[in-house]
C-alpha cells in the first residue's frame, strides 16, 4: 500500500513538472507545417503542448514578413505575452521563421522583447538554444541551409481536426521576386526524398487522416535527384538525373500509392507547372481539381518590375490548357495592386486579366515594402495609399462577383465533399471542401467528421455553397 502510494505521489510530481509550450502561427501554410516540426522536436525534450498561454512555460510565435501587417499582428502579440511574461518570471518567448531573420537583433538585442530567435532552417538547434537561455546567454540561430528539410522528423499535429494534413515536400525558392523577402529567409529550393514524404503520408492514413496537402513555395518545381539544391541538378550524375524525380511524377505516386486519400497541392508558380501535371491530375480521381496559381499583376510592365517569370499572354494560355484539360477546375489567384509606379492602365489590364480568368477566389492586398527585398532597393514605394486601397477594393469587389458567378452556377449540382468540422454558423450543419476547394455547408443528417457526404447544391453566396445530402 505504501509502495503505491509512493508510486502515484512520484507520477504526480512527474506530471506537474512537465514543461509546457504554446506555438502561434502566421502567415502561409508552410509556416503551419514548420510549427508541426517544431512542436515534434520540443516533445522529443519533454514538452507538452498547451493553447493555454497562461500556463505555458515557452511561447513561440512562428511570424511571417511578407507584409508589414503580418508583423504589426505580431508586435501586438508579443506585447500581450510579455504581459502575460511580468506575472511568470520563468516563462520564455521566442520568435520563429521569416521575421526572426530579419529581426533578430532587434528583437533580442535591442529591444530584447524575446528570449529566443531561430530561423527556418535552424529548429534542430532549439534544445540547444534554450539550454543557452539558462546559461544567460543570447539564444539566436538565423543559418539557412542547403540541405534541410526536416525529412526524418514526424511533425506533431498538435493542433489538427484530424481529416486535413500538410506534407511539405520543398523547402526555400529560387524565383527571387522583387517583391518578396522569402529567397532571403528560407534560402535556396531544395526538394526532400520522396521516400520519406510516402512515409510520412502512410503515418497520416494509419491515422485516419483523410486529405493531403503537398505543401512547398513552389511545389511544381520538385525535383529529387538524390538531394541537393535545384540550381545544382546540371551539376548531377547522368545515373542522377536519369533517376530523377519531378513534380508530376510524385503527384502519381502519391495518388497511386493512397487511392482513398484526397491529395492537393500549393502553391503553383505559373512558368513551373506543366502539361504532365495536367495530366496526372486528370488520370486520378483522387487529386482534388484545384490549382492556386499567383499571378500577382496583369500588366506586362509590372510583372517585369516584379521579376515573374511569366507574361500576360503566357499565363492566359496556361489557364486556357488548364480549363481544356481540367474543364472542372477551381483556379485561385494572389493579387498585389499599387506596385511601385503602377498606373492606371496597370491597374485595369488585371481588372482585365481577372474578368478572362474569373478565378473562384483569390487574396488580395496592395503593395506593402519589405525592407531586404529588390523592389525596396530598386523602387520607390510611390502609389498615394489612398490610391493603392481604391484599386484593391475594385479588384475585391470583382472577384466577389466572380466568385458568386462561379458558385451560382453550382446550383442543382452534385458534390462531393469531405466533412471537415461543424458550421461556425450553426451546431445543426457539417462543412467541408468540395474538390475545386469551394466550402460547402448542409444539414448534419447521421454523418460524422471524416466521412464524404454527396450534397446536392441549393445555394450560394460568393464564398460557400449551401446544400443537402442526397
Amino acid at each position: 500500500m505504501i509502495t503505491k502510494t509512493l508510486e502515484i505521489t512520484k507520477k504526480k510530481k512527474r506530471i506537474s513538472n512537465t514543461r509546457k509550450f504554446s506555438i502561434i502561427s502566421y502567415g502561409c501554410q508552410m509556416n503551419v507545417s514548420d510549427s508541426e516540426v517544431v512542436a515534434s522536436i520540443l516533445e522529443g525534450i519533454g514538452y507538452t503542448y498547451s493553447n493555454d498561454l497562461n500556463e505555458s512555460d515557452l511561447i513561440l510565435l512562428n511570424t511571417c514578413s511578407i507584409r508589414e501587417k503580418a508583423e504589426i499582428t505580431v508586435r501586438k502579440k508579443l506585447e500581450t505575452i510579455n504581459a502575460i511574461k511580468k506575472n511568470k518570471k520563468n516563462l520564455k518567448v521566442g520568435v520563429l521563421g521569416c521575421m526572426a531573420e530579419r529581426l533578430k537583433e532587434k528583437f533580442l538585442i535591442e529591444e530584447k522583447i524575446v528570449d529566443l530567435v531561430v530561423g527556418p532552417d535552424a529548429y534542430r538547434d532549439i534544445p540547444n538554444l534554450l539550454k543557452e537561455i539558462e546559461f544567460g546567454n543570447d539564444a539566436v540561430n538565423v543559418l539557412l541551409s542547403k540541405e534541410e528539410t526536416y525529412a526524418d522528423i514526424n511533425p506533431s499535429r498538435f493542433n489538427t481536426n484530424g481529416i486535413n494534413a500538410f506534407v511539405s515536400i520543398t523547402r526555400g525558392c529560387d524565383n527571387m521576386c522583387t517583391f518578396c523577402i522569402v529567397p532571403f529567409t528560407r534560402g535556396r529550393e531544395r526538394s526532400r526524398d520522396p521516400k520519406t514524404i510516402l512515409s510520412e503520408i502512410n503515418n497520416l492514413v494509419k491515422n485516419g487522416y483523410k486529405e493531403v496537402t503537398l505543401l512547398g513555395q513552389n511545389v511544381d518545381s520538385y525535383l529529387w535527384y538524390g538531394g541537393g539544391l535545384k540550381k545544382d541538378f546540371n551539376k548531377a550524375s547522368e545515373i542522377q538525373r536519369k533517376t530523377s524525380i519531378n513534380f508530376a511524377m510524385l503527384l502519381e505516386i502519391v495518388a497511386k500509392n493512397f487511392k482513398n486519400t484526397r491529395i492537393r497541392f500549393t502553391t503553383s508558380n505559373p512558368q513551373d507547372i506543366d502539361k504532365e501535371v495536367l495530366e496526372t491530375m486528370a488520370k486520378y480521381e483522387n487529386i482534388c481539381n484545384h490549382i492556386h496559381l499567383p499571378v500577382q499583376s496583369g500588366s506586362d510592365e509590372i510583372l517585369k518590375k516584379m521579376n515573374r517569370k511569366h507574361t500576360v499572354e503566357e499565363y492566359r494560355e496556361l489557364v486556357k490548357k488548364i480549363k481544356k484539360i481540367l474543364p472542372d477546375c477551381g483556379i485561385s489567384q494572389d493579387m498585389i495592386t499599387g506596385f511601385p509606379n503602377e498606373t492606371e492602365d496597370d491597374h485595369l489590364n488585371t481588372l482585365k486579366l481577372m474578368d478572362y480568368v474569373k478565378y473562384d477566389f483569390g487574396f488580395m492586398f496592395k503593395y506593402s515594402e519589405r525592407p531586404g527585398t529588390l523592389a525596396a532597393k530598386k523602387f520607390e514605394d510611390n502609389i498615394p495609399e489612398s490610391v493603392k486601397q481604391r484599386r484593391l477594393s475594385e479588384i475585391i469587389n470583382l472577384q466577389l462577383k466572380h466568385s458568386y458567378q462561379n458558385l451560382f452556377n453550382y446550383r442543382g449540382k452534385k458534390v462531393k465533399v469531405l466533412i471537415e468540422k461543424e458550421s461556425k454558423k450553426s451546431s445543426e450543419h457539417w462543412c467541408g471542401r468540395n474538390p475545386q476547394n469551394i466550402m460547402v455547408v448542409f444539414p448534419k443528417g447521421k454523418l460524422k467528421i471524416g466521412q464524404y457526404a454527396d450534397v446536392t447544391i441549393l445555394d450560394n453566396t460568393s464564398t460557400t455553397l449551401i446544400g443537402q445530402i442526397i
